[in-house]
Parts: C-alpha cells; structure tokens; sequence
C-alpha cells in the first residue's frame, strides 16, 4: 500500500496500534463499572496538562502524565470525603480540567501545538514522544494483563472480591492510574476531545456480540484496532483528520450492530 512508503504513517500506525490495544481494554472496566465519565474528566485534565507543558517548555505528553495522575489521586482523595457524592468528584475534576486548559492556553506560544491534542495529531508525532507514547503503552499493557483477573473480579462485584482475598483497594488504585496513564497517552494520537469515545465505543460493539468478559475484551480490542486503523488509512487517503474519522467508523459500526442484534432478537 501507498501509505507505507511514508515515515510519518509507518509510525502512526505503530502508535495507533498501541493505542487501540490499551484504551479499549481500560474502557471495558470503565463501562462496566460505569465509570465511563472518569475519562471525559482526565482528557480535560490531560489538556491542562499539555498547555502547563507548552508554556514551560517540557514535553506536554509527559506534563499530561503526570497532570491525570494528580487528577486521579485528587478524585479519589474527594471521593472519600463525600462519598455519598461520587459523581461530584468527577464533576470538579472536569470542570477544573476545563478551567485550566482555557486559561494556560492563552500563554501558550503555539497555538497550533495546543490544538492537536483537541482531536488529535497522530501522523505528526516528535520522536520524543512517539518513544514515550510506546513505552507507557507497554507498560500500560503489561500491568493490565498481570491486574487482569482482578480487574475482573472487582468490575463484577467489590465485595466478593474483599472475600475472596482480592486487595480491592491497590487493584482500584492501579485501575485509576492505568486510566490516567491511558488517556494522557491517548490524547496526542486521538483527540483530548475523543478518548473517551475510542473507550467506550469498541466496548460497547462487543457487548453487542460476545457472550462473556474475556470474549468481549478480544472484541472490543480487535474492534479498536479496526477503528484506529481504518481512521488512519481514510485520513491518508481522504484528507481528513484520524481522530474524527476514527469516532465515526466506531459509531457507524454500532449502529449497524444495534441494528442486527434487535433484528435477530426480533426473529427469536
């Protein structure tokens, strides 16, 4: 294929295969959990983040890092002091994300730079970046498969897992920072602006078709990696921008899923 004899897609499709086997994997605990929102919050966070980098001159994706990574801790830090108004943890942490992004933006030198986190700027990677785009994917990966069982154990049901001898509090607290690692991680590729949706979409295809939590986890990623690659392959041909390509081929094939599954349990 004629996008393999350029550089800088040879690369996107590296990082873009990173990244569709991390999120949706990190979505499908957040959908069942119905946590879906704490990802709308950490990629406002991850903006705030990527302008703080911007005006001080150090790579945005890493001051991205470590700005969801505050986040996280501070969310679950107000979680426990109102715990009977989770949601509003969330809520403050979105809203302050917002906040500071608006503001930092102002100082920022390059307003273009800042604007390719909003929706993303995959085929446009420094090497920096891409090196630490690749390394926390791994590590992301690697923790979320040695986590894997419980993950799972704790998605279905806290308080089993509490009995059955699951640490439910590190298992939590390494479930949060995955996320805030995923989504820092996910922001320059994808859209700051679109993580959330390349989270959950894929997920909740495959709910649509597989019959358990393991298939529906090989589903979601195979659907993601579909996505991500599909969006960059019509982006290079088509001139449009991946991120936003990417979210309507996920929504597309929803859609049609939705419509094939209703039909068959019509047929029933």
């Amino acid at each position: 294929m004629e996008l393999f004899n350029y550089e800088f897609m040879r690369r996107a499709l590296i990082v873009g295969t990173t990244v569709a086997l991390v999120v949706p994997a990190i979505g499908q605990v957040l959908v069942l959990k119905r946590m879906s929102m704490v990802s709308d919050a950490l990629s406002h966070v991850s903006l705030a983040g990527v302008a703080l980098g911007l005006v001080v001159g150090i790579n945005p994706v890493l001051t991205a890092i470590l700005a969801c990574l505050l986040a996280v801790f501070g969310m679950e830090k107000l979680r426990k002091v109102l715990p009977e108004y989770g949601e509003t943890a969330i809520a403050v942490v979105l809203s302050l994300g917002i906040g500071l992004a608006a503001i930092l933006s102002d100082f920022t030198q390059s307003v273009t730079n800042f604007n390719s986190f909003l929706f993303g700027s995959i085929v446009a990677i420094p090497d920096d970046e891409f090196r630490l785009i690749l390394i926390v994917g791994a590590l992301v990966l690697s923790l979320y498969l040695i986590f894997y069982r419980a993950l799972f154990s704790v998605t279905l049901d806290e308080t089993f897992s509490r009995l059955a001898g699951v640490n439910v509090k590190l298992t939590n607290l390494v479930f949060m920072v995955l996320t805030a690692l995923t989504v820092s991680i996910a922001a320059k590729t994808v859209g700051a602006l679109i993580v959330s949706s390349l989270a959950t979409l894929p997920v909740l295809s495959g709910m649509r078709i597989a019959k358990s939590y393991r298939q529906t986890t090989f589903v979601a990623i195979a659907l993601g990696l579909l996505f991500t690659l599909s969006g960059l392959v019509m982006s290079f041909y088509f001139g449009i921008k991946p991120g936003g390509a990417i979210v309507l081929i996920g929504v597309a094939t929803y859609l049609i899923l939705i419509a094939v599954t209703y039909r068959k349990g019509e047929a029933r």
